[in-house]
């Protein structure tokens, strides 16, 4: 795999840095990433809907109509699923599992393949380190400075402390993740990826075994 520039924190790169074959060389494949980021989607999500039956919903406790004699169809409780106000028939419920088993090392190796993908196509960028103040407006020139200048970036580091924070969270189209936590879904959400030296190592060692 081709050497990859390292920026600093005025967008120049003087160094440049060989990416670990193993780990940014596996070949990505469709089918795969696919599946873990459905999986993760997946895990995410939580059942807010929820419905009642006709032994739930209030109500119902006379018989509408005497059982013969009136002509009409016979019923025992205007709570029924057929009547308006009455209960749902296999309605949704809060207590629905959506989540999808995948084990660990399909996903770190979809990771894998997310950061060989971008680094293959040129959006996958490496800064010396992120020294911030707190401030918005120092990240902001950071990123102007940078190929990923208006785009959708995101950001690597190993830790995230307070002024780091404060001066990345307001940044339009950027987001942040530490190096321990990145995924699947984060990657496909963005179209560059910016990590830091320090976060690089962790990435290292997490997909090391892919």
């Amino acid at each position: 795999m081709t050497d990859v520039k390292i920026y600093n924190s005025k967008g120049e790169s003087n160094t440049t840095l060989k990416l670990n074959e193993d780990v940014f060389g596996v070949a990505p494949k469709a089918d795969v990433v696919h599946q873990v980021y459905v999986a993760l989607r997946a895990n995410a999500r939580q059942a807010w809907a929820d419905t009642k039956d006709r032994g739930e919903v209030s109500g119902g406790g006379k018989k509408p109509w005497k059982q013969k004699g009136t002509g009409r169809a016979r019923h025992g409780s205007n709570r029924s699923p057929i009547w308006k106000g009455g209960g749902i028939t296999f309605g949704p419920l809060t207590d629905r599992n959506y989540g999808q088993k995948i084990n660990k090392k399909m996903s770190l190796v979809a990771l894998a393949m997310c950061f060989g993908d971008k680094a293959q196509e040129n959006t996958l960028l490496f800064v010396d380190e992120l020294k911030l103040d707190g401030k918005a407006k120092t990240f902001a020139g950071i990123k102007k400075s940078l190929p990923c200048a208006g785009r959708s970036t995101l950001v690597v580091v190993e830790t995230a402390d307070a002024d780091f924070v404060k001066s990345v969270a307001n940044i339009s189209k950027t987001d942040f993740v530490r190096a321990s936590d990145v995924n699947v879904i984060d990657m496909l959400h963005h179209q560059y990826v910016l990590v830091t030296k320090e976060a690089l190592q962790v990435i290292e060692k997490r997909l090391s075994h892919v």
